[in-house]
Parts: C-alpha cells; sequence; structure tokens
C-alpha cells in the first residue's frame, strides 16, 4: 500500500519528447506508483504558447506558461525544453528550490554541466541526465553507478544517429552524401540546421559529457578535437570495403598518461574513422547508437540502441524520474558527479593512432623510395602498402593506400604536411584515421 505522500512533478516543454512524458505519466500513473512507493503527481506543464501544436492525450489544464511559478511547486522538475536559456536558469533555480531535475538537455550539460552540478551538491539536490546522450541507450547510469567501482580506460561510440544513417547508406547503397542526407531530412532524423550532425557538433556535447563522467573531471566543450563527414565520398566509403573497413563517425574519449610531450590528460575527440567489419561498431547501421566502454576490470561492454526519438527519450526520462521519487521515498544524498581528477583536456597531437593515406604519385622509379623516407624521417613506421595504376596517359601516375602502424597524431600530421609538398606527390585524395584495430 503506498503512504508517502503524491510527489508534484513538473514538466517543462510539451514537443516530440514532453509530449511523450506527459503521456506516459499520465497512462501509466498507477504502475508507476506501485514501483515508487509514492503517485506520481503531474501539475503542470510549461510551454511558450498555450496554443502551439501538440498531443491530444495532454490535458489542457495542465498548460501554463509561468515556468518560475510552476517550478516552485515541484518536487521534481522535468527539462525537455532544449537550448541554454532558458532552460539553465529554470533549472538554476529548480535546484536552489530543492527540487530534483531531469534533464535531455545535451547541449546544456556540454557547456554548463560543473555549474548546474555545484548547485545541486551545495543545496542537496540531485541532477539526473540519462536522456541527454543516448536517448533510450543506458550509458550514464552504468557508468555513474556500476562501473564506479572501476577505471574506465576508453570510451568510443556511435552517438549520432543521424550521420551513422547516412554513412550507412552511403556505405550499403553506394548513395552520394548529398543524396543520403535527403533520405535523413525527410525521415525527420537530421536537425533543422544539419550542420549540428554532419559537422559533428552534437557527437561533441555528447563526448564532453561521457568523458567528464567517465575520467571524474571538467572537460571543456570547446576542448573537444571536432570533425564531421562532410568531406567523406564515395570513393573512401568503397575503399573502405574493400579493404574490409567501414566508416563511422566515431567519438571517442580517454585517459592519457605523461610522457615526454607533455603532462597526463584526458582526449575527447570526433572524427570519421575507418573500423575493421568484425569490430562491433562496425555492425551498427541506420539511426542506431552504440557505446563501447573498455574498463580495467570489467573488460569491454558495448550498449547498443535507438539514439535518438521522442518515445526512446521519454524512456530514459522515466527512468530517471522513477530513481528521482524513489530517493525521496527512501531517503537519502543521493549521487554525487566527481570532479575530483581534474586533469587537463589534450590536443589531438597527443593521442596515438594510425591512418590511412592515399596518394596518387608520379609513375616512376624512386618514388616509392622518396615516399618511404618521408614516413621514416617522422618516425612512423608503415603497415601495409597498395599501388595501382591511377593514369596511364601522357604524364603517367599511380595510387598508392598506405596504411600506418600507430604513431602520435602530430607524427602522422607531419607526415601528411610533408608529402603534400613533395614533388613525387601529385595529390593526397585521401587521409582517415583507423580504430578498433
Amino acid at each position: 500500500m503506498i503512504e508517502y505522500r503524491p510527489l508534484r512533478i513538473a514538466l517543462l516543454g510539451a514537443g516530440s519528447v514532453g509530449g511523450q512524458v506527459a503521456r506516459l505519466l499520465l497512462e501509466n500513473k498507477n504502475e508507476l506508483a506501485a514501483r515508487v512507493g509514492a503517485e506520481l503527481e503531474l501539475i503542470g506543464i510549461a510551454v511558450r504558447d498555450l496554443n502551439g501544436k501538440r498531443d491530444s492525450a495532454i490535458p489542457r489544464e495542465l498548460l501554463t506558461t509561468d515556468a518560475e511559478a510552476l517550478i516552485m511547486t515541484a518536487d521534481i522538475v522535468i527539462e525537455v525544453m532544449g537550448g541554454i536559456e532558458p532552460a539553465r536558469t529554470l533549472i538554476r533555480q529548480a535546484l536552489l528550490a530543492g527540487a530534483d531535475v531531469i534533464t535531455a538537455n545535451k547541449a546544456l550539460l556540454a557547456n554548463h554541466s560543473t555549474e548546474l552540478f555545484d548547485v545541486a551538491e551545495q543545496v542537496g539536490a540531485q541532477l539526473y541526465y540519462e536522456a541527454a546522450v543516448a536517448a533510450a541507450i543506458p550509458i550514464i547510469r552504468p557508468l555513474r553507478e556500476s562501473l564506479a567501482g572501476d577505471k574506465v580506460i576508453r570510451i568510443m561510440g556511435i552517438v549520432n544517429g543521424s550521420t551513422n544513417y547516412i554513412l550507412d547508406r552511403m556505405d550499403s547503397e553506394g548513395l552520394s552524401l548529398e543524396a543520403a542526407m535527403v533520405e535523413a531530412t525527410d525521415l525527420g532524423y537530421l536537425e533543422a540546421d544539419p550542420k549540428l550532425d554532419v559537422e559533428g557538433y552534437d557527437a561533441a556535447q555528447k563526448i564532453a559529457i561521457l568523458a567528464s563522467l567517465a575520467f571524474h573531471t571538467e572537460v571543456d566543450l570547446n576542448s573537444v578535437h571536432r570533425e564531421g563527414i562532410t568531406s567523406i565520398t564515395p570513393a573512401q566509403i568503397a575503399s573502405a570495403r574493400e579493404n574490409g573497413y567501414v566508416i563511422k563517425l566515431l567519438a571517442v574519449c580517454e585517459k592519457i598518461e605523461a610522457d615526454e610531450d607533455g603532462e597526463a590528460g584526458v582526449s575527447a575527440r570526433v572524427y570519421p574513422a575507418l573500423i575493421p567489419r568484425e569490430h562491433p561498431l562496425a555492425s551498427v547501421r541506420k539511426a542506431f547508437n552504440a557505446v563501447f566502454v573498455e574498463a580495467e576490470a570489467a573488460g569491454e561492454l558495448m550498449f547498443y540502441g535507438a539514439g535518438a526519438g521522442g518515445s526512446q527519450t521519454a524512456s530514459a526520462v522515466l527512468g530517471d524520474l522513477v530513481s528521482a521519487a524513489k530517493r525521496h521515498v527512501i531517503g537519502g544524498p543521493g549521487l554525487a558527479d566527481s570532479a575530483h581528477a581534474d586533469l587537463p583536456t589534450l590536443p589531438i597531437s597527443r593521442i596515438t593512432t594510425s591512418y590511412q593515406i592515399a596518394l596518387e604519385v608520379k609513375d616512376q622509379p624512386g618514388v616509392l623510395a622518396e615516399v618511404a623516407n618521408i614516413f621514416a624521417t617522422h618516425n612512423v613506421s608503415v603497415e601495409t602498402v597498395e599501388q595501382s595504376i591511377a593514369n596511364k596517359r601522357q604524364n603517367p601516375t599511380a595510387q598508392l593506400l598506405i596504411g600506418t602502424h600507430d604513431a602520435k597524431d602530430s607524427a602522422l600530421t607531419a607526415v601528411v604536411q610533408a608529402l603534400s609538398s613533395s614533388k613525387v606527390v601529385d595529390s593526397i585524395t585521401s587521409v582517415i584515421r583507423v580504430e578498433g584495430n
């Protein structure tokens, strides 16, 4: 029998996610109460326009434009408005009033998480954000709780479903980037501003959140190295397939130990990369997401599922709501996010990786020796070389596809720069990193 008082829930936003959250809260009211041990009473939904188009299942009497008044009477506030303001101000007000807050706002957390966690800690409130990174995929809670006693070594994931759909269609159907983007737009996968997806901004926000959590340090979004997929060509996709790889937009973070190049720190980056087709992430198709975690004791773990969508994100929000509500019923201080490590975010030059470089070179004696000398000069070891005749006209050229062993990214960048100025190299047709070997 439920004996605890009803918990008052305020919802900020009634778009595709907010509408689903409201509907599920109302439809599953009795079941949620049984799980939590208290009734979850939706006391209001803050919206910008009372007459805006929204789910007809939402009772009109719950709608209000006075978000500040609403949150002052709530035990738990759910923010699914998106954007930085007024979400940041409203979340601060809710926390300072003692309410727990649940948010799906990745942009806000990537830019202001430390500030908001500090406010929550000061007043003994809790900030939940499972839905901010990969919708229904449970990744925040495992990092925050299940792996809290372990040491995370590395996280590598596909955290943007839109770009994964585009690259998958280019790989499976031979579409151009532009044609695949049109499909993704028609299906509603791309943001209103597609640059947020295809230029890697969305993925950068998510990996900043994961890196901060996994390595107990503040990772500034502006320090995340970001490359998008707009330079990926059908020729690169075809070459990857022929050589047993697939191209994915990866979000990667890891701790890097101190060495002769500098102090220890955290690397967080987003870029398209080749992955062997036998790697688990290579099988992630269409608009799905997956996060691959390497931990010292637990080993390799992969979390897979739908990374976007109103109902999927609502599922993660309600999971956080149940956790928050149980904390009210049972009592206790909840979980605080740790930033005790205070590690710097290191530049991309400090990572160790490998490259695949495609060159068009002069088809004449001594070219291979000259190219090999450039790699040797920068202490980069060549793993594989494939050669084919690219042009048999008056000035014959050859195509070289060179795979490197692992090396510092700074050394690999220096190799590419030296190749671009070499007299035997007509052009560099492709440079792409390799992950997952």
